[in-house]
């Protein structure tokens, strides 16, 4: 997928291929870039260049109040992939939102114990709404 990109009153077009992925490979003017939502302002080039691009991080940190982990849109959780005491990594699935028609993979936005799981499947949700809660403080990464 490309996007326009303005920073500073310069546009880049920005290529991603799998808005989903971690890391995610986006290419800028031929450049590519390894970003990983939450884990800095500034990605690292993967090759080398003087060339860098800034993250929005107000989605990724939205997704997270406190130990708990928000639904990012309303709609109806149509599977669970986690449980109570199991280990995440950051960027895994683990529940999907149907909202419109249209299944969204939530993904973990950092690493650790689940506390609890908030909600099961064929549930509506509202934006904001705990889904899980994180047992452990964890890694603070998506600050």
């Amino acid at each position: 997928m490309k996007y326009k990109v303005t920073v500073a009153d310069e546009t880049f077009e920005v290529e991603i291929d799998d808005i989903n992925a971690r890391p995610i490979q986006a290419r800028v003017d031929g450049k590519v870039f390894e970003l990983v939502p939450g884990a800095g302002t500034q990605p690292e080039p993967r090759q080398e260049a003087k060339a860098t691009i800034a993250l929005p991080r107000g989605s990724v940190s939205q997704q997270m109040s406190g130990s708990d982990m928000v639904a990012p849109l309303p709609g109806t959780v149509t599977e669970v992939f986690v449980k109570s005491g199991e280990k995440v990594e950051a960027g895994q699935v683990i529940l999907i939102i149907e909202a419109m028609k249209m299944k969204n993979s939530i993904r973990s936005v950092r690493s650790g114990i689940v506390g609890t799981v908030l909600v099961n499947a064929g549930q509506s949700v509202a934006h904001k709404q705990p889904l899980i809660r994180f047992a452990d403080s964890g890694e603070a990464s998506w600050i």
